[in-house]
Order: structure tokens, then sequence, then C-alpha cells
């Protein structure tokens, strides 16, 4: 894989966690009691909105691009394996 490619996958896919995260964090039901959809909005606190959602907007861009990165990895060692054996086997 070209390494514009991977950087490029890389990116899209922690931009896809933030979307994801941020939009699953808005829709629970615990959020959803701290932002007053409770009776006559009681229960509301934009504190939790301002402490979480750092948090969630960094977890759903670091966790998918370390797993994409890991994956990268991988099948690059494997791949850099499979080649350094075929080349250790035809010198033979």
């Amino acid at each position: 894989m070209k390494r514009d490619a991977v950087t490029g996958g890389g990116c899209l896919v922690s931009a896809a966690g933030v979307v994801g995260a941020v939009w699953l964090w808005g829709a629970s039901d615990r959020t959803q009691r701290h932002l007053g959809n409770e009776f006559e909005n009681n229960g509301q606190d934009f504190g939790a909105v301002l402490t979480e959602l750092p948090f969630v907007f960094l977890a759903g861009a670091v966790v998918p691009a370390a797993v994409w990165g890991l994956g990268v990895w991988l099948l690059g060692r494997r791949r850099g394996r499979s080649e350094s054996s075929r080349a250790s086997a035809h010198s033979c």
C-alpha cells in the first residue's frame, strides 16, 4: 500500500470515529438528561457537556486511528516476513 493511501485512510477512519462517538454520546439517555430533556428542564447541567465532550471527541479520534495504524503495521510486518522467507528460500 502506498503511504498516502494509508495516511488518508487513517484520517478518514479517525474523522468517522469522531462523528460516530459524538453522535452516540449525544443520543445517550444520560446526556439527554444533562441537556435538560427532563420535566421543565430539571437536572440541566452544561458542566457535564464541557467536561465530557472533549474526552468523547479525543477518544473518537484516537481509538480508530490507533486500530488502523496497528492493522497497517501488522500487515506490513507480515508482508515483510513472507518476502524475506521467499528471498532466503531462493538464495540456496
